[in-house]
């Protein structure tokens, strides 16, 4: 299934989506069994399975996970495997929470400090996220060649899946974004603080050495791990994850609603008109004319976007405790 996935260019982010709900779910739930021998009350059974899990507190996790195990059924299927026709039909899934976790200021800059608390070299990507509207995947993708310090501009390229650089999620993701000062200012901290591997001591990076170890790429990204590498998703969404419990913030709270906080915040009262708030959330279709351009065209001639500064000056001028 994963290579006819491969072979009809299907984006790697959604393969490798698959690959892990087939490794880490799927198949320890399979175990040996033929695929002939599957009935629907295994497909039921998958689902308690799941829910079993303590690791999967998420319904809208689960139910991406049964689609995977509905979609590898259709495949055996039309590979005339024989099974049940209604081997996946009327499967009562757990019911999503479709209502948004909406975040505010001072929640953000808790979640800011918690991640300087858990792993500082990651803090900035809180910043990039609820003052850029930047994925995930985007952040860890960032490199020190896709900032113009001078205009205050980040030049959205590609982002990261499993450490390897990978296209963005649509054509509208690649632009030449106009941020806040405030967020270049956060950036240059970073940079200033983060900008190399974390030191070894001689005899640790002896036996680094009698182990055959690589000294990694310089490939130029804002965010690496303490070793110099990229960072993998695994890693920073089990940090996130204790971000969320230490900031104190909702249980439901993704990095994605760092996204939402972004836009919700440029369309506040006497901010930026919806369509600019469109247009720098990313959210519409480039023209055609987009990638004619080295780089694509910026978003909006001769604007300044200030709504993050006033938003966090504030609150990161208070005192912290002890």
């Amino acid at each position: 299934m994963i290579e006819r996935k491969r072979k009809k260019k299907k984006r790697p982010s959604t393969i490798n989506t698959y690959e892990s709900h087939l490794h880490n779910h799927i198949l320890p739930f399979a175990g040996n069994r033929l695929p002939a021998s599957l009935r629907r009350r295994d497909s039921m059974a998958f689902i308690d399975h799941l829910l079993e899990k303590p690791s999967l507190r998420s319904a809208r996790t689960i139910v991406q996970i049964f689609k995977t195990w509905r979609i590898l059924i259709h495949y055996m299927m039309d590979e005339d495997i024989p099974l049940p026709a209604n081997i996946v039909s009327r499967i009562e899934l757990p019911e999503i929470d479709n209502s948004r976790v909406s975040l505010t200021p001072t929640e953000v800059a808790a979640a800011a400090v918690a991640m300087r608390e858990i792993e500082p070299r990651y803090e900035i990507l809180v910043w990039l996220g609820a003052c850029a509207g930047l994925r995930a995947g985007e952040a860890l993708g960032l490199t020190r060649a896709c900032v113009g310090w001078q205009e205050d501009l980040l030049y959205i390229q590609e982002q990261r899946q499993r450490g390897k650089a990978a296209p963005l999620k649509t054509k509208a993701s690649y632009a030449t974004l106009p941020v806040d000062h405030f967020l270049m200012e956060q950036l240059a901290a970073h940079m200033a603080n983060f900008s190399e591997p974390e030191a070894t001591t001689h005899d640790a990076a002896r036996k680094r050495r009698a182990r055959g170890h690589v000294e990694p790429l310089d490939e130029g990204l804002i965010v690496t791990n303490r070793c110099g590498r990229p960072v993998q998703s695994s890693d920073f969404n089990e940090k996130w994850q204790r971000v969320v419990a230490r900031a104190g913030l909702p249980e439901r709270a993704r990095f994605h609603d760092l996204k939402s906080f972004y836009t919700s915040t440029l369309g506040g009262p006497g901010q930026h008109d919806p369509k600019t708030v469109q247009s720098l959330s990313r959210h519409a279709r480039f023209t055609e004319t987009w990638d004619t351009y080295a780089r694509p065209p910026k978003i909006a001639e001769g604007l300044t976007v200030t709504v993050f500064a006033q938003a966090f000056h504030s609150i990161l001028q208070q005192p912290t405790g002890c």
